[in-house]
């Protein structure tokens, strides 16, 4: 069945009719490469956005002329997937730049709602014990619950003489908290961090750093930006051994999947690509649009898309070791990666 689109009255006045402004769209009249190309996904799960977010767009919408939730999701999906300006987006749609303003701040707070049913770590025995025979089928690196990293997404200098959100490259950036499966699902997604901030910093501010304090079975994977921990299992700073040459190869390939995943959302969701460009919004707006994406990520792979289609082969950044003090360092750690390099790579 067709499913009409309606456009606002308003965005013919602001545009006349002698513009380029549909009154109508119609999904059914276009082809899935359309969709494909101008708003990032197939049909189906386009419709299946709608449907989980209808309700949310429709309660901030309570105007008689509102735009429908169906133009909201398209408006929305455009915008993060094409990188460009709102204009250029809207013009596709035929609505107007405020609408279209409008329709990408409804949608990111519905997804952002949505974030507790899309993005869970499950703790359940059942699913750790399926992570961790996923996982060890990569490299062969045992007792993974998920791979851990912080990304940094640029944005334009917020209007305060605000130098947090400075980072060591020195743009300006919001940072994301990622953790994801073996598939590159996301396990957790804190986007609302200064770029400022050292990962580890990150990490010990962190929901996930509290959820994961006291877990008996099991540990996340983290690169030399991070400290050794019971639960958060790093490389070998200067490997001897063959054994620990053996767990650093294994711990490298394991880990890249979380650097291939965010690769992947950023080629998905070009607004998040800083060599496109920069999200021209406060820290604020630019962190709920990073976990939108993020949410919108999560939803197509539980959907049956794959997330590995777009991604990019830009080379892996080397990330510099942590400088630790002596007091900071966990003995009880230590002891245990001995015994795992000891046990499964000697």
């Amino acid at each position: 069945m067709a499913i009409p689109i309606a456009i606002l009255d308003c965005d013919l006045l602001l545009h006349g009719r002698g513009q380029k402004t549909l009154d109508r769209f119609d999904l059914d009249s276009v082809s899935d490469d359309f969709l494909l190309t101008q708003f990032g996904f197939p049909r189906e799960f386009i419709l299946y956005l709608v449907e989980i977010l209808r309700e949310a767009l429709c309660r901030r919408t309570q105007r008689s002329r509102a735009i429908s939730p169906e133009v909201q999701v398209l408006a929305a999906l455009g915008f993060y997937t094409s990188g460009s300006f709102q204009t250029s987006m809207g013009d596709t749609i035929g609505i107007s730049q405020a609408s279209m303003s409008r329709c990408v701040s409804n949608v990111t707070r519905a997804l952002v709602e949505k974030a507790p049913q899309f993005i869970t770590f499950n703790r359940d025995p059942s699913c750790i014990e399926q992570s961790f025979q996923a996982f060890q089928r990569v490299a062969g690196f045992p007792g993974v619950l998920g791979v851990l990293d912080c990304v940094q997404v640029t944005i334009k200098a917020p209007n305060s003489e605000d130098s947090s959100y400075v980072n060591k490259k020195g743009f300006h950036s919001v940072g994301c908290q990622l953790v994801c499966d073996v598939r590159g699902l996301l396990l957790s997604a804190e986007t609302n961090w200064p770029g400022g901030l050292r990962d580890n910093d990150v990490l010990e501010r962190s929901a996930l750093h509290k959820q994961l304090q006291g877990t008996e079975e099991g540990w996340l994977l983290g690169d030399r930006r991070y400290p050794l921990r019971k639960w958060l299992m790093t490389p070998v700073d200067c490997p001897e051994s063959p054994a620990e040459f053996q767990y650093n190869l294994a711990h490298t390939a394991t880990h890249e999947i979380v650097d291939r995943t965010f690769r992947a959302i950023q080629t998905r969701f070009k607004c998040l690509d800083g060599t496109k460009g920069y999200l021209q919004y406060s820290p604020e707006r630019s962190s709920s649009i990073l976990l939108a994406c993020c949410v919108l990520h999560n939803a197509s792979l539980q959907s049956g898309l794959d997330a590995w289609t777009l991604e990019r082969t830009d080379p892996l950044e080397q990330p510099e070791s942590l400088e630790q003090r002596p007091e900071d360092r966990d003995s009880q750690a230590e002891d245990l990666r001995k015994q795992l390099i000891v046990k499964h790579f000697s």
